[in-house]
């Protein structure tokens, strides 16, 4: 038996070649488009999406019947939340809802008078400006008005 005709019986040499191509394409492509399934879900959470800012100025935050006095309501400003107060003695205000210290969504605290994230015991006076905390600036203010029952808040 000689070792240049390494063929069994019934097989030519070609098609041995031809098949050993075809298990190597095809274990080459599995282990790529593993390789993708792996790391396009993690390239894609490291680029972060754009978000597109809104157009709009003004908004319906609530109506006036609807928020009692010494409460707070949350409410949509574009992409982000904003809160609208009616502090103790009826004055309407109004401010971003996100903490400048991490983003996080404030609230207000009807028993210490006062605008609270919970995240890191952020506090802000019914003015916007941090009081105590790690916030590192107030809270951007919008302008309030009432137009019939609606209140209408607007970047100011």
């Amino acid at each position: 038996m000689s070792l240049a005709n390494d063929t069994r019986p019934g097989q030519s040499a070609p098609e041995s070649r031809s098949r050993r191509k075809f298990l190597d394409y095809l274990l080459g492509t599995s282990a790529g488009m593993t390789l993708v399934a792996v790391f396009y879900p993690v390239i894609r959470f490291m680029i972060p999406p754009e978000i597109i800012e809104s157009a709009q100025t003004s908004v319906v935050a609530g109506k006036v019947k609807e928020l009692a006095q010494n409460s707070g309501l949350i409410f949509k400003f574009g992409n982000k939340p904003g809160i609208l107060i009616r502090s103790a003695s009826g004055e309407l205000k109004a401010f971003s809802a996100t903490c400048t210290h991490l983003d996080c969504i404030v609230q207000y605290r009807s028993d210490q008078k006062l605008i609270w994230c919970a995240c890191h015991n952020g506090q802000y006076n019914l003015s916007g400006h941090n009081i105590g905390g790690p916030p590192p600036r107030p809270l951007e203010e919008y302008a309030v008005n009432v137009r019939g029952d609606d209140i209408v808040v607007s970047k100011a």
